[in-house]
């Protein structure tokens, strides 16, 4: 069966506003994972560098590690160099209490917000809730909730709950594939709102976010299509990987998004708290329903259709990923998707090169293909590095120097290194100096050297805008966790492995993210003072008791639901 007709038979599997969307945007859309065509191309690649390592493995090693180096330390120092310049202060948006004050509500528009709900019954009183606190007012909200009609647990929930008037429950049909961007795309069909922004099951955003997206739309020319708010985490403290998920994210919101913003490049969105201008969401499509970070690929599709994003000085708390499988799960979603978008609109790469222009090209290149790069190769890295210093130490263990083990060549006969299958393993010299050197070690050894030169500047770099990341947020507490961030950069390689695998084997499948694993943030319902302060970096929580939205379903079943959910999620690996 041909190609064409394939994707015919798939096309009348869908339900109608997901196979739009495909027939509108097939050339960049991630339904087709590969064409032919990269099929082709890659395949090239692989049979061309064997063909090469057969004939000089010496030449391959030096042009594949230069290549891996390039977009590995290219992707390192993009980061880096978006994460300082934003220190400047104008890759964000900043309103004033002033201007906040001068917004009369009689003149507020509309603001749809987009709820996807899936197997989330027990926090949605919680999102309820928080969407309740929102300064807005009511009579010019639309909120949608989006459910899926095979999640039957959460709809009993949602439906007990007293929802007020502007709440429009919409159930999802069973279609393939079961994906939150699909479930968004009929919101927006529906969408009564000027503005839309899109939050998640456990998301708490700041009151006055609404109005400052508002006040920002207001001020700035209808090309700036998008602002993204900031994300932060509100049980930073909960474990070690709450920790270093909230440098995390502290560095990218607070530091590289404003950057990316300042370059002028296509800024990666994300996957919550993005405020719209509606008539332009529906101007290009909606979200990629196969996509699994559709924030990602919208971001670049709204940089070619021409439009801007901002940073907005506002935050959401969202809970973070306290368990490490459930951690691994979504990172490796994340992944997959970057990979998604960069496959998706690399297919045709003078067209991409058209819409987004070179430096917009290259700057897409960077967040998104090279940074996933990165985070596949990491694990090599630290793999080569930890090989090095084992028999590095192993050498000075048996009476070798550190300049007989790093300078070359090597003439001493007494030591023999590791004995490994029958190979003779020692510490590769970083320089090679005098009479017997030879000529492929000698370029080898300087490539080593400066890779090992860069990781180790690279390094040093992160971990000191990490520090940065965290002083501006006045997390102090947090301070010492980023000298471990080096370490967390090997969970995301194994995480992003885990996605590249399944970008071949289920590639729409939507990695679900278990929430409400933090038992204190989840059965006292607790949240963010509403006063965002400088203490914010003590993460100053308080509980709610007298404002909670009715909802008929008691606390007990909460949490019982709750421990269920966890227990079939932990028995399900």
């Amino acid at each position: 069966m041909a190609e064409d007709d394939r994707i015919a038979e798939r096309l009348e599997k869908l339900d109608p506003i997901t196979g739009e969307f495909v027939k509108r945007h097939h050339k960049d859309c991630a339904f087709i994972t590969m064409t032919k065509r990269q099929v082709i191309f890659y395949i090239v690649v692989v049979l061309g560098l064997l063909l090469f390592l057969n004939y000089r493995w010496d030449y391959f090693i030096f042009i594949l590690t230069l290549v891996m180096a390039f977009w590995y330390f290219g992707s390192l120092f993009f980061r880096g160099a978006a994460s300082l310049i934003s220190l400047l202060g104008y890759g964000e948006r900043k309103v004033s209490a002033e201007e906040l004050k001068s917004l009369n509500d009689a003149d507020l528009p509309i603001y749809t917000i987009f709820l996807p709900l899936y197997k989330e019954a027990n926090i949605a009183g919680k999102i309820i809730h928080n969407m309740d606190k929102l300064d807005y007012p009511k009579e010019k909200l639309d909120i949608k909730l989006l459910l899926e009609s095979d999640d039957t647990e959460t709809l009993a929930a949602v439906k007990k709950c007293s929802l007020p008037s502007y709440y429009d429950l919409i159930v999802v049909p069973d279609f393939q594939p079961k994906t939150k961007p699909r479930a968004c795309n009929f919101g927006l069909q529906r969408a009564k709102g000027e503005y839309c922004v899109i939050f998640d099951a456990e998301d708490c955003p700041e009151p006055d976010q609404l109005r400052k997206a508002v006040a920002v739309f207001n001020k700035e020319s209808k090309q700036l299509a998008c602002i993204q708010a900031k994300l932060n985490y509100y049980n930073a403290r909960q474990n070690l990987l709450t920790k270093l998920f909230t440098i995390e994210y502290s560095t990218a919101f607070d530091l590289f998004l404003p950057g990316v913003e300042m370059f002028n490049v296509p800024l990666p969105l994300g996957g919550t708290s993005n405020h719209f201008r509606t008539g332009v969401l529906q101007e290009i499509g909606g979200w990629d329903p196969f996509n699994v970070t559709e924030d990602c690929d919208l971001g670049i599709r709204l940089y070619k259709h021409g439009y801007r994003t901002a940073l907005l000085d506002s935050t959401t708390w969202e809970e973070a990923n306290s368990n490490l499988w459930n951690w691994i799960r979504q990172r490796s979603r994340w992944v997959k998707g970057f990979l998604q978008t960069h496959l998706a609109h690399m297919r045709h790469p003078l067209r991409t090169v058209r819409g987004l222009g070179l430096w917009g090209t290259f700057g897409f290149y960077m967040s998104v293909g090279a940074s996933s790069f990165m985070m596949l190769t990491n694990v090599f890295y630290w793999i080569i590095i930890g090989v090095y210093l084992m028999l590095f130490v192993h050498g000075l263990a048996n009476g070798l120097t550190a300049g007989e083990i790093l300078v070359g060549p090597h003439t001493y006969s007494s030591y023999t290194g590791v004995s490994l299958a029958g190979l003779e393993l020692q510490a590769w010299p970083l320089v090679y100096w005098g009479e017997a050197e030879s000529q492929v070690w000698v370029t080898l050894s300087i490539l080593f050297f400066v890779v090992s030169v860069l990781l180790f500047v690279a390094n040093i770099m992160f971990i000191a805008i990490y520090f940065i990341a965290c002083w501006r947020r006045k997390y102090y507490f947090l301070l010492p966790y980023c000298l471990l961030m080096p370490f967390y950069w090997l969970l995301i390689s194994f995480g992003a492995w885990k996605g590249f695998i399944q970008l071949f084997t289920n590639p729409f499948y939507w990695e679900k993210t278990i929430h409400g694993l933090d038992p204190d943030v989840d059965e006292e319902q607790l949240i963010i003072s509403e006063q965002v302060s400088p203490d914010m970096a003590d993460l100053n929580i308080h509980k709610q008791t007298d404002e909670r939205l009715t909802c008929t379903t008691s606390s007990s079943a909460a949490i019982a639901a709750k421990e269920a959910e966890k227990a079939n999620y932990i028995g399900s690996f």
